[in-house]
């Protein structure tokens, strides 16, 4: 069974979709089977990932590949359709063997809507108690088929009941999160949000229309892996002394208040499990700098940070030395992330 991570966090801008492509890379360069879900309406990732750069590209693939997306993919249950879900024929990314991609589409929002009569009346009427668990029959037996080891699900800023059944149904979860006041604030939303959602989800899986449903509603089993801090400068290779302050708040957040709330919930793992991927008591995956200009020639050419070559970038001499160093720097990185995460799903 494939390990499914939920990457979430209901304040936007944090990086989310750079980390879950990146990420993504790098643990199927390390020789997994890798997923990636786009859940975003947004579509962000499969921008990244496929070349979406000229104008109407989304469209196009639509319409040249009817029905390989998220939304139209989860239409059997959605829509009550006589016909069961299918696993996905995920893209293959074309530059990484072992890495695929479940596009999303900017329709997906609209099915906000009736997943969330779904969770509150699937008891009451029974045309409804398919659509609950159908994201994670998707994910099953799309994992199945590409006998993936890892699904992972990159999500939207927002508490709607979209991000409230993935996150829940996930195995574990990442909060990406910058050194910001939001931020800070966000891990408290978080800290009342997670622990009311996994509650919710142990008394949908224990419903009878739900549990008895052609795709039933699974039982939670979330667990937290840690926060990625990114999107700061650096100054003589540390924070800048504006971002600093902003990482101890946060540090102190998710010490005095998420944490807490996580482990009151079942969500933590084993203090042990942590000390083994010598992250300590901060919860911490990974510090990730800003890209800066690295995150274009990225998307332009549909490679990581740390894949980048001198002709992807094109700069030379003195430029190209100091740009070579900020990727190896960016490689070691998401090499040690990738790592904690090997450790901690174990």
């Amino acid at each position: 069974m494939a390990t499914r991570i939920a990457l979430f966090n209901n304040k936007g801008g944090v990086s989310k979709t750079t980390t879950c492509f990146n990420l993504g890379w790098m643990l199927a360069q390390r020789g997994h089977k890798v997923i990636m879900v786009d859940a975003d309406p947004q579509c962000n990732l499969t921008g990244m990932a496929l070349d979406m750069s000229h104008r109407g590209a989304l469209e196009k693939f639509y319409e040249e590949q009817p029905g390989r997306n998220l939304r139209d993919a989860l239409e059997p249950a959605f829509k009550s359709r006589p016909h069961p879900l299918a696993p996905f024929e995920c893209v293959e990314l074309p530059e990484r063997s072992n890495l695929y991609l479940i596009p999303g589409h900017v329709g997906l929002a609209e099915d906000e809507v009736s997943l969330g009569v779904a969770q509150q009346l699937s008891e009451s009427i029974q045309a409804l108690q398919n659509i609950p668990g159908s994201f994670n029959h998707l994910f099953n037996i799309t994992a199945t088929k590409y006998a993936a080891d890892y699904v992972l699900i990159d999500l939207s800023p927002g508490l709607g009941s979209i991000n409230q059944n993935l996150v829940a149904t996930a195995d574990y979860f990442i909060i990406p999160a910058s050194p910001d006041v939001f931020s800070v604030m966000a891990l408290d939303s978080l800290a009342k949000i997670i622990p009311r959602w996994i509650t919710w989800a142990h008394r949908a899986a224990n419903l009878e229309a739900l549990s008895t449903a052609d795709y039933p509603f699974p039982e939670p089993s979330l667990k937290f892996l840690g926060t990625i801090i990114q999107r700061y400068r650096l100054r003589s290779s540390e924070p800048a002394s504006a971002f600093r302050t902003y990482f101890e708040k946060l540090e102190d957040k998710i010490r005095t208040s998420l944490a807490p709330a996580l482990e009151d919930s079942g969500v933590l793992l084993e203090g042990a499990k942590y000390s083994e991927a010598e992250m300590k008591d901060t919860y911490n995956l990974a510090s990730i700098s800003d890209f800066n200009a690295l995150i274009a020639d990225s998307q332009k050419v549909q490679k990581p940070i740390f894949s980048l070559t001198r002709e992807d970038v094109n700069r030379r001499g003195i430029v190209w030395e100091t740009t070579e160093v900020s990727i190896r720097n960016f490689h070691q990185v998401f090499k040690r992330l990738a790592e904690r995460i090997e450790i901690l799903t174990s």
